[in-house]
């Protein structure tokens, strides 16, 4: 099978095509040697990069560290002279398939009548039957995983959730919304919005990790009181949530791969292990909610901190109905946690895009224009950056960093989704009555104004002699 015919090659996650997988392969190598192709270097120069490249490691496209060689890189370097970004591609071998595609479908046959049987159970099976010609349980399981046939598929459990109750502290978190009382967004204002509560819970102690009213619910609130927990309690190991579009948001799902967090997702119609916290937003209706809205001109930033009061003197302290102990000492009582450096979580929480380079090595961004790598042109690439500062991009190629773009027309600054956030707040108020200012200059006019006839009347007469 060749190349023409879509053969395909697995590395890292999925199967890609081979023609993909040579190009990214040969962006990768390019990566490497990008800085000694330099015409304009000395010998000794590129030497000294060699060397310094040689003594690193480098983000492979399949996600691994690796380290290569000097002779390796001095390899690429002459093909990259020779045949320029052509010659840096692997080369195309002629391997037939290991497996016969028949007793691939007949796993699929086996896992359909049984959705209980395991991929092992399955390849036994096979081997039971078809001798040494039968796949290792491994290559069953690929196949059934690239065929939509896992059992979590076709049984509805929910994948990665494990026990009903979490082994230990920061094991597993669970976030969802609720829809709270409509309040004024700053004391005074006139603007008031449905303020919508953010929380996050630790299913172990039953410990709100993270909570926070928010007068949208948008993935950048979401990623507001996420972040607030992150600094605070720890990293989880798996983040639980529904499908809503907060939730369901890309930049959620990027933010905690970087983390290294296990993102699961509900099934729809199936809320299994969504009782914490509905039990935690029942508590709060109605030991919280009800005394809040009893407060006169209540605001949002008062809501926020009348919450946090009550969890951190009440709710916390208070002994668990279900667990037996306090969710503040339950918590606690496990190991340490782990936690992110500033510098992990600033990177985790940018935004990022695909975006295909021109033919002139651009490439657009909500109106913007960035100048890349010109090796990039014709590629798909990943854009990375700040939804609060469009000025800075990073160009990434499947982990590899090519640099920041260079901005040739910056038209906007702030994300859209971002400056609909930024004027959720309404502007402070100035002090000036400007319809006050103009009636108190029109009375000082009416005052000023000369009334000749009583002038006419003061004035004596004057009488001849």
């Amino acid at each position: 099978m060749n190349e023409q015919r879509g053969q395909l090659v697995s590395s890292g996650r999925a199967a890609r095509p081979l023609g993909e997988w040579r190009v990214e392969e040969a962006l990768h190598r390019y990566g490497v040697i990008r800085d000694a192709c330099e015409e304009r270097l000395s010998p000794a120069q590129r030497g000294a990069l060699v060397r310094a490249a040689a003594g690193r490691l480098h983000r492979h496209p399949c996600g691994e560290l690796r380290e290569h060689g000097r002779s390796t890189i001095d390899r690429w370097i002459r093909a990259w002279r020779a045949g320029g970004f052509e010659a840096l591609k692997p080369a195309v071998r002629q391997v037939g398939p290991l497996t016969d595609p028949a007793l691939l479908v007949r796993a699929g046959e086996l896992r359909r009548e049984a959705p209980e049987r395991t991929g092992a159970q399955i390849a036994e099976i096979l081997r039971a039957v078809h001798g040494e010609r039968a796949p290792s349980a491994r290559t069953v399981q690929r196949h059934l995983a690239r065929a939509g046939l896992r059992r979590s598929d076709l049984t509805g459990e929910i994948v990665g959730l494990g026990r009903f109750e979490a082994a230990r502290p920061n094991d597993l978190w669970v976030a969802d919304a609720l829809h709270g009382p409509v309040v004024a967004l700053q004391r005074g204002s006139l603007l008031r919005r449905k303020a919508i509560c953010f929380a996050i819970l630790d299913d172990h102690s039953r410990l709100c990790v993270g909570a926070r009213f928010e007068p949208a619910e948008t993935e950048l609130r979401l990623e507001r009181t996420l972040r607030a927990a992150l600094t605070s309690r720890g990293v989880p190991a798996r983040l639980y949530v529904d499908n809503g579009a907060p939730f369901a948001s890309g930049e959620l799902a990027r933010a905690c791969a970087q983390l290294g967090i296990r993102l699961v997702h509900s099934r729809p119609g199936r809320p299994e292990g969504r009782g914490k916290i509905e039990r935690f937003f029942r508590t709060l209706r109605d030991q919280f909610l009800i005394e809040a809205q009893r407060v006169e001109d209540l605001s949002l930033p008062d809501l926020n901190r009348l919450l946090q009061a009550w969890l951190e003197r009440v709710y916390h302290r208070r002994t668990h109905s279900e667990t037996g102990e306090r969710p503040a000492a339950r918590f606690t009582s496990g190991e340490a946690p782990r936690y992110a450096s500033a510098e992990e979580l600033r990177t985790a929480f940018l935004w990022s895009c695909r975006r295909v380079v021109t033919k002139v090595a651009t490439v657009s961004l909500h109106g913007n224009r960035y100048e890349v790598d010109p090796a990039l042109r014709g590629r798909t690439v990943q854009l990375v950056y700040d939804p609060y500062a469009l000025g800075r991009v990073e160009v990434r190629w499947q982990g590899q960093s090519f640099g920041e773009a260079t901005a040739h027309q910056i038209g906007r600054h702030v994300h859209p989704r971002a400056a609909a956030d930024l004027h959720d707040e309404p502007a402070p108020a100035t002090g000036i009555d400007y319809l006050a200012l103009i009636e108190a200059e029109h009375e000082r006019s009416l005052a000023r104004r000369i009334a000749y006839r009583d002038i006419d009347a003061e004035t004596p007469q004057q009488t001849d002699r």
